[in-house]
């Protein structure tokens, strides 16, 4: 990832979300923490497609919104790599960065166009955030079932 990717944009733009690095997460949190994150890169995808529909973006702003569909794209890959996720599914996310080439391009799209994209937006966001309480559960139970090796996982870490 460029540094490009992690610092903040002038001007009160969100940054693309930072790839917080903490060598003592234990694993069964680093799935977790990487929903976490592409949850907040979806969250700034909004914010992109609000500056093209109001047409206020300049060229520094485009080249952050394809940077970031693509910082979207890999941690997509490395999310479903994980094997814990299933949802939303790749063709609705890929559909929408697709449906989605550029800010130029969104900017002249009708009012309909746009309206639909934000809904795509929408209801993939809904379903990582779902996804993500799923995993929630998935690992406070096997924490439950397991206390001894999920302590004995956090003392080694240290």
């Amino acid at each position: 990832m460029t540094s490009l990717a992690t610092q903040r944009y002038g001007r009160g733009r969100p940054s693309i979300a930072p790839h917080r690095v903490d060598p003592h997460r234990e694993e069964t949190d680093d799935i977790v923490f990487h929903v976490e994150n592409h949850l907040e890169s979806w969250r700034h995808l909004a914010h992109f497609i609000s500056l093209a529909r109001a047409k206020r973006f300049d060229p520094s702003d485009e080249d952050h919104f394809l940077e970031l569909k693509g910082v979207i794209v890999q941690e997509l890959e490395l999310i479903f790599s994980s094997g814990e996720c299933s949802s939303p599914a790749k063709d609705d996310v890929h559909t929408m960065m697709n449906n989605a080439p550029s800010l130029r391009s969104l900017s002249q799209s009708n009012e309909g166009a746009l309206r639909n994209l934000e809904h795509q937006w929408h209801l993939i966001y809904i379903a990582w955030h779902a996804t993500l309480g799923q995993i929630k559960v998935k690992h406070r139970t096997l924490e439950v079932l397991h206390p001894k090796t999920s302590l004995l996982q956090r003392w080694s870490s240290w």
